[in-house]
């Protein structure tokens, strides 16, 4: 997997190719060409009103880039030391020093011997947002950004919600999957990008001519500041389950960092909030909204939600209901499958409303909408039994899942799933239990064990009962095929938990593991036999 620093460095350094500040030609220059050194701003200009203390700069460079990691600093670059959850950037300020950097930026006393300048800061997280964004001349502002967070959905919302209002040409995305930046795409890093990348990007947006973005913001991304200042012009709340649990400690503490984006702790408050009130949470923090925040609700057979779906029927390719909104009310068809993405839609149709598109003209863009990489995927290869791959990683998800599947399944639902290693260990028995409540056979496996033993995470998964009802099988690829195997006829057979991922985690390795690919071959392999 990439690291922050080489994902900023390699794919983001044309962002401010205006200034041609970031690019991989300050590895090379020596600096000669004093106009264009010239043309970026100050430390003194960065980190003014950012509260940082007293500090007269010896030198006041300008600055080239904004980094992170020590080990990709380069002459001219603004070096911020952070603490992580893994290490602290201040270990590494003297390698920053050795390869050029022309400031530091901490929240410690490096002393009056220092060699290069420092400015020491309540929070240093906090100081690279506001940098960043002055950095780049405050892409937000010229955006019509809206920001998504919940547990469940945030891709799928994300992505439709781009498809509707305009498409990924002129309608930027930072998610999950990808990031649609106008005229090229990039891999994702991670759902929230650090705050610097943050403002890169959406700069380059800007470059590329894009008016709109849309942006899935985590709970992480939240609480690590990665969107603190980002202005945001809508805020959209889809849910709230139990996930996520070693970092926030209590659901309480979870829903508190998730309120942030809506009640201006971020740096900035929303102009418009969009909240699901089918959820007790989203109910709750409509009560909790700050004055002047322009509220628009969606729900199913919510008769106080501004957007509505009634007479919701199910079927095995398509979704039908029916539409209610201010401005009138339709039949939608939809090719989304299962009623949790009528909940997606109704949010990316309320979005679209909250930021003045017709309801009506964007429904005609539906028919068209791709689908979401890894959520509810078909694999088709022929075989008389229907296979689907999901991002389903939680309890709640696969709850739904499997409660929408068996709405469309004449015969027997297979669940294969697992739970990841080095993550919160109170969902692992609840995610069995959702299972075997929902399916009629199960098959846990692994799912990117990272340095946990498979043996411990099974362990976790049985509880403290223990239970004998499902299969475990150490090897994924071998527990797919069984599942496989074991579907007849009008069955399905749902492999949950890595989605879109392509890749899986052992003891600091990634292999390649694309659960579609490998289902896809395993049936071609099946039919020849």
């Amino acid at each position: 997997m990439i690291g922050l620093a080489e994902f900023q460095i390699s794919t983001l350094l044309s962002a401010a190719s205006s200034r041609q500040s970031y690019s991989r030609h300050f590895e090379q220059t020596t600096f000669k060409d004093e106009k264009r050194i010239l043309m970026n701003p100050s430390v003194s200009q960065l980190i003014a009103g950012i509260g940082a203390g007293p500090k007269k700069l010896r030198e006041d460079s300008p600055v080239t880039c904004l980094i992170t990691d020590s080990r990709r600093v380069v002459p001219g670059a603004l070096f911020f030391a952070i603490s992580g959850l893994r290490t602290d950037g201040n270990l590494f300020v003297e390698e920053a020093v050795d390869r050029g950097a022309v400031a530091i930026i901490t929240e410690e006393d490096l002393g009056i011997h220092f060699p290069i300048d420092y400015v020491k800061v309540p929070d240093v997280r906090k100081a690279l947002a506001m940098v960043s964004r002055q950095f780049y001349e405050a892409p937000d502002d010229k955006l019509s950004l809206t920001g998504i967070t919940g547990t469940n959905g945030k891709t799928t919302v994300s992505m439709l919600t781009q498809h509707l209002i305009g498409g990924q040409d002129q309608v930027g995305l930072l998610g999950t999957i990808r990031y649609d930046l106008g005229k090229r795409t990039l891999p994702s890093f991670r759902t929230t990008p650090e705050s610097v990348d943050i403002f890169a990007l959406l700069s380059q947006m800007v470059e590329n001519h894009c008016t709109e973005a849309v942006m899935e913001v985590s709970s992480h991304g939240i609480d690590q500041k990665r969107t603190y200042g980002v202005d945001f012009d809508v805020a959209a709340f889809l849910n709230l389950t139990q996930d996520h649990i070693d970092y926030h400690k209590s659901m309480e503490a979870y829903y508190e960092v998730k309120k942030r984006l809506f009640t201006g702790e971020t740096g900035r408050c929303p102009q418009k909030a969009v909240i699901n009130v089918d959820c007790a949470y989203g109910r709750r923090l409509v009560s909790e909204l700050p004055e002047g925040v322009e509220l628009t609700t969606f729900g199913i057979e919510a008769d106080a939600a501004v957007v509505r779906a009634d007479e919701v029927a199910l079927f095995a390719d398509r979704t039908e209901f029916r539409l209610t909104w201010p401005e009138g009310e339709t039949q939608v068809v939809s090719p989304l499958l299962g009623r949790y993405n009528v909940s997606n839609l109704l949010a990316a149709l309320a979005i679209a409303r909250a930021k003045g598109h017709s309801i009506a003209s964007v429904l005609e863009r539906l028919v068209t909408f791709p689908g979401v990489p890894g959520r509810m995927e078909r694999v088709d290869e022929g075989q008389a039994f229907n296979v689907l791959v999901d991002y389903a990683h939680t309890d709640d998800a696969l709850v739904h899942a499997c409660a929408m599947l068996r709405e469309i399944t004449p015969g027997r639902l297979i669940v294969v799933f697992g739970c990841g290693g080095d993550r919160d260990r109170t969902k692992r028995a609840p995610m069995l239990r959702a299972a075997l409540d929902g399916a009629d056979e199960v098959f846990v496996t692994s799912d990117n064990p990272r340095t946990e033993s498979i043996d411990q995470i099974f362990a976790d998964i049985r509880g403290a009962e223990g239970s004998g009802d499902a299969h475990y099988v150490n090897d994924r690829k071998h527990a797919i095929s069984l599942a496989l195997d074991s579907a007849g006829p009008e069955d399905c057979v749902l492999i949950a938990g890595k989605g879109h991922e392509a890749y899986q985690e052992f003891d600091g390795t990634v292999i390649p593991f694309d659960d579609r690919h490998i289902a896809r071959d395993l049936i071609r392999l099946k039919n020849i036999s």
